[in-house]
């Protein structure tokens, strides 16, 4: 249950429009649910001000269909993550009001338009074309919960005069994510260029020795620029997760 829907009911139990048992009904699903193939925890959204995403990798349309009826049934929005499009399709089937990404593959089920958050502009940045769909991921994620995004697509190092171009919109950036395969050399040079926060994201386009995307794993971690925090493989989401948590909830 999301934190503002707490506060409703218990303003309302405070104002007697609802009774303490029925308030008391309410809760007591409140920590999870099990559905047989999965606990569903609805008690994520106060502990960490979003709700239990779905990683759809692995899973069928109908076991993702069952669980975001049931986070969107207790009031709360859905995410759905590596979702790919014949999933998508067959999840659109079952749950009409899934909305999917095709490039992001990502699914989500909006309740209620997320809250929007204090901090500025998220920058996501990419080094080329191929990261797009790791980029859009990280987009969709922030969306899910309520910061805002900014686009800043193909201006990796190999023409850095296109990334010079944008460094005052990248200082502007509540914080940036960089996402970049190759040698992976873009984070660092944004880290020497802006003061926010940068999330770094390896991905794995590149020739041979780029190993799937363990070259530029490497080079993030060991980045000249100091404080670049570097996530998995691939993974927009947690970069965006990572920005959810250091930028300000309110």
């Amino acid at each position: 249950m999301e934190p503002r829907l707490v506060r409703e009911m218990l303003e309302r139990v405070r104002t007697g429009e609802l009774a303490v048992e029925e308030a008391l009904d309410a809760l007591r699903g409140l920590p999870f649910r099990d559905l047989g193939v999965a606990t569903v925890d609805h008690h994520r959204a106060l502990r960490q001000g979003v709700p239990e995403v779905i990683f759809g990798e692995g899973k069928t349309p109908e076991q993702i269909a069952l669980i975001a009826g049931e986070i969107s049934g207790a009031g709360q929005n859905v995410l759905v993550t590596r979702v790919d499009a014949a999933k998508g399709a067959a999840v659109s089937a079952l749950l009409p009001a899934f909305r999917y990404v095709p490039l992001a593959r990502t699914g989500s089920i909006e309740v209620a338009p997320p809250p929007k958050r204090a901090a500025g502009a998220v920058a996501v940045v990419t080094a080329g074309t191929s990261d797009l769909s790791v980029a859009e991921e990280a987009i969709e994620t922030l969306r899910a919960v309520g910061l805002e995004a900014k686009r800043l697509y193909d201006v990796g190092v190999a023409g850095l005069h296109r990334f010079l171009h944008r460094v005052e919109e990248l200082r502007k950036a509540s914080a940036v994510i960089v996402v970049a395969g190759m040698e992976g050399a873009l984070p660092s040079v944004v880290g020497g260029l802006v003061a926010a926060p940068v999330i770094a994201v390896p991905t794995s386009v590149g020739y041979g020795t780029a190993l799937g995307g363990f070259t530029p794993l490497f080079a993030m971690l060991t980045s000249c620029a100091s404080g670049v925090a570097v996530v998995n493989i691939d993974s927009g989401f947690g970069a965006a997760m990572v920005a959810h948590r250091m930028l300000p909830k309110e």
